[in-house]
């Protein structure tokens, strides 16, 4: 790997009590490339890319994530990752661009108004930027989340279920997502739809 950019999953573990979700996980992501992670409901996926945010700690084990030959700190992670899951919490009472807003402050970045109206133009919600998002249909929310997750232009891009709730349009908008994403840095993707282990350059199954 001689950008020294990668994601190493190092015999990773994860037990809630008595319940082992899943152990010995050695997994290597390397620069521009896709790993798709498959398996049945309630078999681990969603913790997993929970673990690799860095947003759940895991039961033994490790992953490191490495940015410019540099295994990144959790803080440094969280802020070199994009996130798309449907435990992402939006708020309803604000606009799409006041859910921006907000989410750039969180992560001490800048907002421009006009930057994340292009940015919600790229993923289909041109022209909604000032509509309340408690007005959105699922599929608007998942794109939202989509613009959230590109807000700060990561390097790591983690997806769980992308294309949930999107219509052709949306899942050719994940597409272009995932195509242009895959040109610059990381994706992990965690589904069960057969179409998407298209997109893997490798895959990994929790039993």
């Amino acid at each position: 790997m001689g950008s020294g950019n990668s994601v190493n999953i190092k015999n990773l573990c994860k037990s809630y009590g008595y319940r082992k979700l899943f152990a010995g996980l050695n997994i290597t992501v390397p620069d521009k490339s896709v790993l798709v992670v498959l398996g049945h409901n309630g078999a681990g996926k969603s913790t997993l890319l929970r673990i690799i945010s860095g947003l759940v700690p895991a039961t033994s084990g490790r992953v490191e994530v490495v940015l410019g030959g540099r295994v990144l700190s959790a803080s440094e992670r969280r802020m070199r990752m994009g996130l798309v899951s449907p435990d992402l919490e939006l708020y309803a009472e604000l606009t799409a661009l006041e859910n921006l807003e907000f989410f750039a402050g969180v992560r001490g970045i800048p907002f421009s108004r006009e930057a994340a109206g292009e940015l919600l133009e790229s993923v289909g919600l041109k022209g909604r930027g000032r509509d309340y998002v408690g007005t959105y249909s699922s599929g608007m929310k998942q794109r939202l989340k989509f613009a959230y997750a590109l807000l700060h232009d990561p390097y790591f891009l983690v997806l769980d279920e992308p294309t949930s709730n999107l219509d052709e349009q949306g899942i050719a908008m994940v597409d272009g997502v995932i195509r242009r994403q895959r040109e610059k840095g990381i994706v992990i993707l965690a589904t069960n739809e057969p179409r998407e282990v298209s997109y893997a350059d490798q895959t990994v199954s929790l039993a």
